[in-house]
């Protein structure tokens, strides 16, 4: 029901006091393991390591309830990202990428193993970033039926971002198309320099026609659709780190849009946007209170 492309890695992640440990985590693979706890069916299409850090990955698509559209692994290495913690817990990354199993999907794979029933397809972080897994995303979206919801997550990362031949181009295409833009504060700072951060949001609703889900780390989060903006405030929680909290908040929207039997042309409502907007809060808000990237599970949000 839900396809999501692009990065499945290991998150090197280094506390302020430089201890190490590691957690599954790429955006994408968060974002289909949320749904997929959710009770939601989702699928990863992405390329994921016959090594040792790719077991395990499988390992947790299997425990999560994720289906891996590709349906086999891949010889290259598993991508790796180096995620600093600051002493709020905010995360900084570095990827170890080139070469390894986030570069091996291509778009014939991707257009051959892509899910007929997909109604919702995510794309988004190295997926607009590091070829050939751009042009498998990209493919992707140019070939979205009339009826297929499209969501896009920049999830900007400078350390690759900035300077790219490929990223910008890759983002205004998956755009184009684009009905729901999940956005940071950090990614409009990163994508309109200079700019207040509210107005950027705002022009990029009225300059795609998409949903716009401003989100801004523990501050509230700003939904923008049709030209209206209204405020969902974020509970206040004790946080551990927020590593996979953006990429939980996508997934808990697009739970509660399949969960409710919503679909494309259901996003002119604003206020079942500004519902499905309330539930990913409440999702990433528990994601908050744990180590890594550990969505919650259907019963912890109220779900049978």
């Amino acid at each position: 029901m839900i396809t999501v492309v692009g990065e499945a890695l290991v998150d090197i992640i280094v506390d302020p006091a430089g201890e190490v440990t590691s957690v599954i985590g790429g955006a994408p693979l968060n974002t289909a393991r949320a749904a997929a706890r959710l009770g939601i069916p989702a699928t990863f299409l992405g390329g994921v390591s016959t090594d040792a850090f790719g077991r395990r990955i499988m390992r947790l698509l299997e425990q999560d309830g994720v289906t891996l559209a590709p349906g086999r692994q891949v010889p290259e290495p598993t991508t790796l990202a180096i995620a600093a913690l600051d002493a709020g817990g905010a995360a900084t990354y570095r990827f170890l990428m080139d070469g390894t199993s986030a570069s091996a999907l291509t778009p014939d794979v991707a257009l051959a193993h892509v899910d007929p029933a997909c109604r919702a397809l995510h794309v988004g972080t190295l997926g607009l970033v590091l070829e050939p897994l751009v042009d498998a995303s990209l493919a992707l979206v140019a070939a979205a039926r009339e009826d297929q919801v499209v969501m896009v997550d920049p999830n900007c990362r400078p350390s690759v971002m900035a300077g790219s031949p490929v990223f910008r181009a890759a983002l205004d295409m998956a755009l184009a198309r684009a009905d729901v833009v999940k956005v940071s504060g950090d990614d409009l700072e990163f994508l309109f320099p200079g700019s207040d951060r509210l107005a950027a949001a705002r022009d990029l609703q009225a300059g795609t026609g998409a949903a716009v889900l401003f989100t801004d780390g523990g501050s509230a989060v700003h939904v923008i659709v049709g030209g209206h903006d209204t405020v969902v405030d974020v509970p206040q929680v004790p946080v551990v780190d927020t590593v996979g909290a953006g990429d939980s908040f996508s997934g808990g929207f697009l739970a509660w849009w399949m969960h409710e039997d919503l679909g494309r042309t259901d996003l002119r409502d604003r206020r079942a946007v500004v519902e499905a907007a309330r539930f990913g809060v409440a999702v990433a808000g528990i994601t908050c209170q744990r180590p890594g990237a550990d969505p919650p599970r259907a019963n912890e949000v109220g779900w049978a």
